[in-house]
């Protein structure tokens, strides 16, 4: 709760620091209050607190994805400087903005009634709207805003709709009392399982899971590219969570019908992402493409939510990580250029040979190969949804794992065996200082993996 005050308060604090033209001290300042709230929000784990009448739960679970979501965002925040020093007078604009979208991805994973997870979801959103269309000169920027922004209002009407029709069938719109109203009542109105399929429908929407996926190729591309790697990184794992604690919260026990769904489109985001990002030549819309493949992989752990919490903790720390440092590296690469294609990483790893290292480790992670993070999030996982009784999904995963190595292989490949025709660059301070840090916690969650694994559950 008071974590959640403390960012909102910050984001306001850059916009009236711009008032006083202290531009130089926004970013620093947000960090080390980043860095406060991070300290804040772990002294509340362990416990179990309810704040306004339950519509804030705080948990080890929200805890947890909380300090993620906090780390995700300083990274984020310290690349703003560099990326957008062209527009200096934005500066407070940009931080700000990302300040609330944080705050919207706290709503959505500490609600502890439907209101607030929907204004959680809202307060992301309107932010990203803002975020995907910043570079109102370009032409693909203009376009990434208006399609999100149409493919964002017509999922959040469906979110909520099921809302609405949840509330009409048990009278309230606490998720403690809608799950109490389910143990003592099993004649429950039809349209309450209408609303549990509408919110799903709207939250695979937001999480870009096929056959729901057609817009994020287009918007990760044409937005500008830290932007993508927010929408990649922190957005889609603030989805997620709130997709996994909103279905567990109302009904512990999923229905072999539900289940169904979630395979089918488990499957479908893992094979269609896969195959897809084969085929692309531009970097952000390869790592979009990657990014509905892992979505796929994360909606496995509906297979045993009970006892998938800590893991799905786990895979969106290790992916999010990877995210943070490829896009670093491709921010570095591709800034002052016309676009994203893979041609432009040809000899990287000779021009820069750290910056190609660190991307190269990074695409490593994701694809699941050892000594990595990615390598045990994706083991713990096909050990848990196996275990479970769900041999053929684990096969499909497997098999996919395999078919990603195609395409991040393709980008290793261009910057160690390919000539370069770029001039070397001297990396930016903040480029290489997020890459390696992110890639360093990436390796080290790798090799103590239990200390996140076993987080929510201490």
């Amino acid at each position: 709760m008071y974590t959640l005050v403390a960012i909102a308060g910050l984001g306001i604090l850059c916009l009236i620091a711009e008032i006083f033209n202290l531009r130089k001290a926004i970013v620093p300042i947000t960090i080390l209050g980043l860095l406060g709230s991070l300290v804040l929000n772990v002294a509340d784990y362990g416990k179990t607190l309810s704040y306004f009448n339950n519509m804030i739960i705080t948990d080890t679970f929200s805890v947890a994805f909380t300090s993620l979501f906090i780390i995700l965002a300083i990274f984020l925040i310290a690349l703003t400087p560099v990326v957008h020093k062209e527009h200096k007078a934005k500066i407070s604009d940009f931080v700000a903005i990302k300040l609330f979208l944080l705050t919207g991805a706290i709503a959505m994973v500490t609600f502890g009634n439907l209101a607030m997870f929907f204004l959680g979801i809202e307060i992301l959103s309107i932010s990203l709207y803002v975020l995907a269309a910043s570079e109102p000169k370009n032409l693909k920027s203009n376009e990434a805003g208006m399609k999100y922004f149409l493919m964002g209002a017509f999922a959040s009407g469906i979110i909520l709709f099921g809302i609405a029709l949840i509330y009409g069938a048990i009278g309230s719109f606490d998720t403690g009392v809608i799950y109490g109203a389910l143990l003592e009542n099993n004649n429950v109105p039809g349209w309450f399982f209408i609303g549990i399929v509408m919110l799903t429908i709207g939250l695979l929407f937001k999480i870009a899971a096929v056959p729901f996926h057609f817009w994020a190729p287009d918007v990760y591309e044409g937005s500008p590219t830290l932007t993508t790697a927010t929408m990649s990184t922190l957005t889609k794992v603030a989805a997620m969570a709130s997709f996994f604690k909103l279905m567990t919260t109302l009904n512990r026990t999923v229905p072999g019908s539900y289940i169904t769904i979630i395979s089918i489109v488990a499957i479908l985001s893992m094979t269609v992402g896969n195959i897809m990002a084969l085929r692309q030549n531009s970097v952000k819309r390869m790592l979009a493409y990657s990014g509905i493949s892992h979505a796929g992989f994360m909606l496995m752990v509906f297979f045993s939510p009970t006892f998938t919490a800590g893991t799905l903790f786990y895979y969106a720390a290790a992916y999010t990580l990877a995210g943070i440092a490829s896009f670093a590296v491709v921010l570095f690469v591709c800034t002052n250029k016309e676009n994203e294609d893979v041609y432009n990483f040809n000899g990287l790893g000779k021009t820069n040979p750290l910056m190609a290292g660190i991307l190269t480790c990074s695409l490593l992670s994701m694809a699941g190969i050892p000594i990595f993070s990615g390598f045990f999030a994706k083991f713990f996982l096909f050990h848990q949804v196996f275990s479970s009784g769900h041999v053929a999904i684990v096969i499909v995963a497997i098999i996919n794992s395999i078919i990603s190595l195609g395409y991040y292989f393709k980008l290793i490949i261009a910057m160690y065996t390919k000539e370069s025709t770029a001039e070397k660059q001297t990396v930016p301070f903040t480029y290489g200082a997020v890459a390696l840090i992110a890639l360093v916690l990436n390796i080290a969650m790798g090799l103590y993996p239990s200390f996140a694994l076993e987080l929510i559950f201490r």
